[in-house]
């Protein structure tokens, strides 16, 4: 199944909000990104039905081990695009929207040669 960056937004906000505070109900991902707690609910079951998360029995949500992957590649893409934006003079809160809106649309290729740039400029400080 192809993830819409809608998906993969929420696959990264539950990776974030877990490591933030250790658990993750769909109100606290409604209440984080503001959006409808229906709205998401909707999202987390369609989630769920194709792999990506599991709710536990106290409505708990976990990811997955493939739901792990896409959520730490994305967030590695945010990270790694944010630091480039700013070492380039953009100011730190219009980098991370930026990086939020060029994550998805990125090409591997291209990712991996920005990932290997910074590597290699942070090698060189």
């Amino acid at each position: 199944m192809k993830l819409y960056e809608s998906s993969e937004d929420y696959l990264e906000r539950i990776l974030m909000l877990s490591e933030k505070n250790g658990v993750v109900h769909s109100v606290d991902i409604a209440r984080d990104m503001n959006f409808a707690k229906a709205s998401v609910s909707i999202a987390m079951h369609k989630l769920e039905d194709n792999g990506y998360i599991k709710f536990k029995s106290n409505g708990e949500i976990v990811l997955t081990d493939l739901g792990m992957e896409v959520a730490k590649s994305v967030y590695e893409r945010h990270v790694i695009l944010t630091n480039l934006f700013t070492s380039i003079g953009v100011s730190e809160e219009q980098a991370k929207i930026d990086a939020c809106k060029v994550e998805h649309d990125i090409s591997q290729e291209t990712f991996d040669a920005i990932k290997n740039a910074v590597k290699k400029g942070k090698e060189n400080e």
